[in-house]
């Protein structure tokens, strides 16, 4: 989980993050599937969280070896404690900002899930990838899209139009790095990567009950969160929670659908 530009503005909660991401787990378990891996491949995780998921990439190669990196010292900290090195031999954690990896020539595959689109420029961060693979090595990532989750951005626009909202969020500014197919191509090209496959995909977020959306909004959007006081925060969660579904009401079972794009990536280097 990267923090945003430049400087981070909240701190992460992994114990609950941890219990409320399913779906970034089960995105990452098909993007996995599509490392097409053997099970020698040097790996690194860019953003790696809580470390679930860099764990189970870890399972599918034990002649290799896995690398997680992560800003947040809270993330890494509770994946050191959790998934450690006396259980997981070829799995290591550091923290380390995507936009400044260190590595040079180490892997032959980057991984990333659900965390890129925390930055609004990626150019250091592609370069650093391109630095970090070998030669031929691939990169395969997985990210929020040009128009992903527009329905929460939109409820959001009407919540802090509202005067009890409206003061707590003066000068509020954050950007993610949601882009398009064509933008992400030349951000490749550009940092020496050639793109095998650059696409949006849609896909539905479902939440069965109301308290695993609130959960959603409650670990992932820290920077309008971040601008509460306590006492205000689960308000605040459940009006955009009533807002969303305003315009986009539960399905007939209760469950309730959030319209996602994601960017999937993938890229090699040269030769």
């Amino acid at each position: 989980m990267e923090s945003p530009d430049p400087s981070p503005i909240f701190t992460w909660n992994p114990a609950d993050y941890n219990k409320c991401s399913p779906v970034q787990l089960l995105w990452a378990r098909e993007l996995i599937a599509k490392l097409d891996l053997v099970g020698f491949e040097r790996v690194i995780d860019i953003g790696c969280g809580d470390g679930k998921v860099t764990a189970v990439i870890a399972s599918t190669v034990p002649k290799g070896a896995v690398t997680g990196i992560d800003s947040s010292p809270e993330m890494i900290g509770f994946a050191q404690q959790h998934f450690p090195g006396t259980r997981h031999p070829n799995l290591t954690f550091i923290q380390m900002d995507a936009r400044h990896v260190t590595f040079f020539e180490e892997f032959d595959i980057v991984f990333s899930n659900a965390t890129l689109h925390w930055l609004s420029d990626h150019r250091p961060v592609l370069e650093g990838i391109e630095r970090c693979l070998v030669k031929g090595g691939r990169a395969v990532l997985q990210m929020g899209g040009k128009g992903n989750a527009d329905q929460i951005f939109n409820a959001l626009g009407v919540m802090l139009d509202n005067p009890r909202w409206r003061n707590y969020f003066d000068n509020f500014s954050f950007t993610y790095g949601f882009f398009d197919t064509t933008e992400y191509r030349q951000l490749l090209v550009d940092a020496g990567l050639v793109p095998l496959r650059v696409e949006l995909i849609p896909r539905d977020m479902a939440y069965p009950k109301r308290e695993d959306f609130a959960g959603w909004i409650r670990t992932t959007w820290l920077p309008w969160l971040s601008r509460l006081p306590e006492s205000e925060k689960q308000v605040f969660i459940e009006e955009l929670i009533d807002e969303n579904l305003t315009t986009y009401p539960a399905d007939n079972d209760g469950v309730i659908h959030i319209g996602m794009r994601r960017l999937e990536v993938e890229a090699k280097k040269g030769l």
